[in-house]
């Protein structure tokens, strides 16, 4: 059984429409429209719950919340090879591997 106070869930100012949006990473489809933000995230952890229950009870599986998921700290990213390069001269200027420059550039906010 999934708890769904375990998902992803944020809250924006919607100029549209005039109101708070409650969205939950793992499920990107849905969505709360709410006048606070308190409302708008209560709203879409609701919905949320609601929809786990109605999956689990039909026999379907959720999606595993990120927060609970296990990851192995690697992924693989295809870029061209001229800036293959270029990361590599800056990483030997550097003295520190491609790995770290690459990390390093992606931890920035």
């Amino acid at each position: 059984m999934v708890d769904p106070k375990h998902y992803t869930y944020r809250v924006i100012w919607s100029a549209d429409d005039g109101e708070f949006v409650g969205l939950c990473a793992e499920f990107p489809s849905l969505s709360h429209l709410d006048s606070s933000q308190g409302a708008a995230l209560a709203g879409i952890v609701d919905l949320v719950a609601d929809i786990v229950a109605d999956m689990e009870s039909a026999g379907e599986t959720p999606p595993v919340p990120i927060a609970d998921r296990e990851y192995s700290g690697r992924f693989q990213v295809r870029i061209t090879p001229e800036l293959h390069r270029r990361l590599a001269v800056r990483a030997a200027e550097a003295n520190v591997s491609l790995n770290r420059i690459v990390s390093d550039q992606l931890a920035k906010p």
